[in-house]
């Protein structure tokens, strides 16, 4: 399912948001995140979220961090599990961003609470994107009904076309980007 997602990111993860797998198109928009916060276990919202993760480079982190807050107490709240509770926690630690800046073309589908948009800043300009999480309702092995596929969607031409040029360059280098970035430390 991550491969044939491509030329958009996508991952797997369980359901405390650790990252399972992701296909890899989504190495690339990582640039510049602390390399402690990509070290398994890799928690995605902690990526997301983190001050040291990609929270300096959401242009809209105050409506991106409120809705991350907001999925992770619907699970709290129908779980109970302490662990999630944890993360909540931690999350909603990370600093806040200050007022909201330019409204976005998804405005509207926002306020009608359809899609969440991610307005991610990269070397390759704006990227605006929204997601979906799948669950597998259905699962034969009782290890996936602890899995979710979060998939991200180009939400303008631009990014459609950005995502495209990312792709073909994973794939010609048919290297994972993890690990073709230099070690920062050595």
């Amino acid at each position: 399912m991550l491969a044939a997602h491509k030329p958009y990111p996508a991952h797997a993860v369980d359901r405390y948001w650790t990252l399972v797998a992701t296909n890899d198109v989504a190495w690339p928009l990582l640039e510049g995140v602390d390399p402690g916060l990509l070290e398994p276990p890799i928690n995605v919202l902690r990526l997301s979220l983190h001050p040291e993760g990609l929270a300096p480079r959401i242009a809209n982190l105050g409506q991106w961090r409120a809705h991350i807050l907001h999925r992770v107490r619907q699970q709290v709240e129908s779980s109970g599990d302490p662990a999630l509770e944890a993360l909540l926690t931690e999350l909603a630690g990370y600093p806040a961003p200050g007022a909201e800046g330019t409204e976005t073309p998804l405005r509207d589908l926002y306020d009608a609470g359809v899609v969440v948009p991610l307005r991610l800043c990269s070397t390759w300009g704006m990227l605006a994107l929204f997601s979906t999480v799948t669950i597998f309702g259905t699962p034969v092995d009782v290890t996936l009904s602890e899995l979710a596929i979060e998939a991200f969607f180009p939400a303008d031409p631009a990014t459609a076309e950005t995502l495209r040029r990312i792709a073909e360059d994973a794939t010609v280098r048919r290297e994972p980007y993890h690990r073709r970035r230099p070690n920062r430390g050595a």
